[in-house]
This record gives C-alpha cells, structure tokens and sequence, in this order.
C-alpha cells in the first residue's frame, strides 16, 4: 500500500496558485465597505492630481490591518512608504530623524504610538492639529 499523497509540502505542486499574496494590493482588492472605499479612492485621486500630500486618514479596524492598509494608500498614490513602532521613538531626535529621511508626501505609519513617551504623543498631537489647520 503507498502513503496518501501530502497535501501540504515544502515543494511546489502543479496545481499551487501563481500569486500568494494574501494581503490587498490595491484599493479595489479590498472587499467590503464599498462606501468608504470610493470616498478614499477620491480623496487619493484629488491628493495625486494636486501634487499634494494626502490630508489625515484615520483608520478603524481590527488588530494587524492598519500596516497594510496605509502601504495600500501609499502605493496608490505612487509615493514611499515608512512604519515604525511609538515605542521606538524614545526621544524628540528619534522622531526628527524619521521625517527628515521622508521623501515628498510618503506615507509615515507609527504603531502603537499610544506606547511612546506621553511628552512626545502630545508634541506629535500638537504639531499634526496646527499642520492640519494651516
């Protein structure tokens, strides 16, 4: 009698799917809230055609999903993305080192900012409100 063919592998089987990213690429990949999505692909399409930064986007959902979806943000609108952790940033020189390695309008992801030092959450706070004011 010869053992069951194994479904799972380390080798490549014929019948393996090309692509095996699992994450959207693009903002029409990603399923549900229609809605929403439209009005993004406007507010990236309008940011784009201005040749200016994207305003403020807040996303809601569940733990691991923002990372992807501000690179998905960052790819449609053809400019670099960077993440870091709130952690990381220990200091004001940590923060001022990562926007001065920024390019023009690339995308700045900080995860669990709620996690830095409480005195640079409230400088980054103060200084996105009066960014977003002007």
């Amino acid at each position: 009698m010869t053992p069951p063919s194994r479904i799972v592998t380390p080798e490549r089987r014929t019948d393996d799917v090309g692509d095996t990213a699992l994450r959207p690429q693009l903002l029409s990949e990603f399923v549900g809230q229609a809605q929403a999505r439209a009005n993004l692909s406007i507010f990236i399409e309008a940011a784009r055609k201005r040749g200016e930064a994207l305003d403020h986007v807040l996303f809601v959902g569940p733990p691991g999903s923002a990372r992807p979806r501000c690179a998905v943000v960052a790819r449609e609108l053809g400019v670099g993305f960077r993440a870091t952790s709130g952690p990381v940033i220990a200091k004001a020189g940590d923060l001022a080192a990562l926007l001065t390695n920024l390019e023009i309008r690339d995308v700045l992801f900080i995860d669990e900012i709620h996690r830095s030092a409480p005195r640079l959450r409230k400088c980054c706070i103060r200084r996105w409100r009066i960014s977003s004011s002007i």
